[in-house]
C-alpha cells in the first residue's frame, strides 16, 4: 500500500538521522576521554553510570515516562535481556576508556571497523536478514581491509575484538527487547548504579577520588559524563528500532573513521602503508553499500 510504503521510508530516514547523530558523537569521544587521562578507567566508567542515572531520571521525570521503566521490571524476560545488555555495554565502555587512555585509539578504530561486520553477521544469523549482491561485495571489501590490518599487527587485537562483539551483541539484543530507548537505557544504568556508586564512595573514603581531589575542570568533565553517555545511546537505540542491522552496521564506519583521523592527526599514532590499504578497502565497500542502500532509503517519486 502506498501510504504504508511512505511511512516505512519516513521511518527509515528518521532512523538514519538518529544513527548519524549517535555515530558523530561517538566519533569524537576520544577527545573527551583524553581529557580525563590520569583518572583510572574504572572510576571513569563509574561516573558514566552514576551521572547517566541522574540525567535519565531527570529526562524521564520531565517527559512523564516512568511507566516504561516499571513495565520492564514487571516483565522478567525483558529484564533478563536488559541484564545481558547491561553487562555488554559496561564491558564496551570500560575497554574503550582503557584504549583511549592507553594511547590505543587505532585499536579502538579497528574494533569499530569490525563491528559493522559483526552486526551484519548477527542480523543474518538471528534475524534472517538478507543481503543483495552489491551489499555482499561491500562486506567482502570491508572484511578484506580489516583482515589485512589484523594480520599486519601480528597479534590478536583483543581490544578491537572485545569492542566489536560486545557492541554488536548489544545492538542485537536491544533490537529484540520490547522497550523504548529511554526506558531501556534507564533500566541498564539502574542495574549498575549501586555497584558504581559504592565504588566511587570507596574511592572518596580512601582519599583516591579524582572527582573530589582533582582540579575543578576535571570534576566538571566527570559530572558531564551522564549527558555525554546517555544521549547518543538513546539515539542509537532509536535507530536500531527503525533500520535493518546491516544498515546500522555499515553506518557505524563513521565512528572508527573519526577515531582513525584523531589517532593519526591529533594524537600522533603511526599511519602505515597497511593502514592506508585497509582504509581504502573499507571505504570502497562503504561507498558501494551506501549507493545501493540509498535506493531503498530515498526511492524516486511515483509518477501520477
Amino acid at each position: 500500500m502506498p501510504h504504508a510504503a511512505d511511512a516505512a521510508h519516513r521511518e527509515a530516514r528518521l532512523g538514519v538521522t538518529y544513527a548519524l547523530a549517535a555515530y558523530l558523537t561517538w566519533g569524537f569521544f576520544p577527545i573527551y576521554f583524553k581529557a580525563l587521562a590520569g583518572v583510572a578507567p574504572l572510576e571513569v566508567l563509574s561516573h558514566r553510570i552514576v551521572w547517566s542515572v541522574v540525567t535519565l531520571v531527570l529526562m524521564l521525570t520531565a517527559a512523564r515516562r516512568w511507566e516504561g521503566v516499571r513495565e520492564v521490571f514487571a516483565r522478567p524476560r525483558t529484564l533478563l535481556t536488559l541484564c545481558a545488555t547491561t553487562l555488554l555495554i559496561a564491558v564496551n565502555w570500560l575497554v574503550f576508556i582503557y584504549a583511549v587512555e592507553a594511547g590505543k585509539v587505532l585499536q579502538s578504530s579497528l574494533g569499530y571497523f569490525i563491528n559493522p561486520l559483526v552486526s551484519a553477521l548477527l542480523g543474518v544469523l538471528f534475524l534472517r536478514e538478507r543481503l543483495g549482491a552489491k551489499q555482499k561485495l561491500s562486506f567482502l571489501l570491508a572484511a578484506a581491509g580489516v583482515l589485512f590490518l589484523t594480520i599486519h599487527h601480528g597479534e590478536l587485537p583483543w581490544i578491537s575484538l572485545v569492542l566489536a562483539f560486545s557492541f554488536g551483541l548489544y545492538g542485537l539484543l536491544r533490537k529484540q527487547a520490547p522497550v523504548d530507548s529511554l526506558s531501556g537505557l534507564t533500566v541498564e544504568t539502574l542495574l549498575l548504579f549501586l555497584p558504581a556508586l559504592g565504588y566511587l564512595g570507596w574511592l572518596v573514603a580512601g582519599g583516591r577520588s579524582a572527582f573530589v581531589a582533582g582540579p575543578a575542570p576535571l570534576t566538571l568533565l566527570l559530572a558531564c559524563a551522564g549527558v555525554i553517555t546517555s544521549t547518543p545511546l538513546i539515539w542509537f537505540a532509536a535507530a536500531t528500532k527503525r533500520l535493518r542491522l546491516a544498515t546500522v552496521g555499515l553506518m557505524q564506519y563513521i565512528v572508527p573513521t573519526l577515531h582513525f583521523l584523531l589517532a593519526v592527526f591529533a594524537y600522533g599514532e603511526p599511519f602505515t602503508r597497511a593502514h592506508l590499504v585497509s582504509f581504502a578497502c573499507i571505504w570502497a565497500g562503504l561507498v558501494l553499500y551506501t549507493i545501493d542502500a540509498a535506493k531503498l532509503l530515498f526511492p524516486p517519486p511515483r509518477q501520477g
